[in-house]
């Protein structure tokens, strides 16, 4: 398993309610993109925009995380999104 960990600035000021609103719209497109375990949206405190990702390995996320995704990114949102990745071999899940 692999995680990645994506930053995205976000220009001028959106609201929480704003970005919130915006997952929600986005949250179906991840369905059944291949080697997506589980996505997590995220919003810091310093106003950046992005997700924690789970996926089968790590070349499912380096497929998706491509030049042409970094160009969407940067279009939409103006920023360069900075993706760090992590080796995951062993996962703790309390949810069961």
């Amino acid at each position: 398993m692999v995680t990645t960990l994506v930053q995205i600035p976000l220009p001028g000021s959106l609201g929480q309610e704003q970005v919130f609103a915006a997952f929600n719209s986005l949250a179906p497109t991840f369905k059944n993109v291949p080697g997506l375990v589980r996505k997590y949206f995220t919003l810091s405190d310093s106003n950046e925009v992005g997700g924690v990702y789970l996926w089968e390995d790590r070349n499912a996320a380096e497929v998706f995380h491509s030049e042409a995704w970094r160009s969407r990114v940067l279009s939409t949102y103006g920023s360069e999104p900075k993706v760090t990745y992590f080796a995951s071999p062993v996962i703790v899940d309390n949810s069961k």
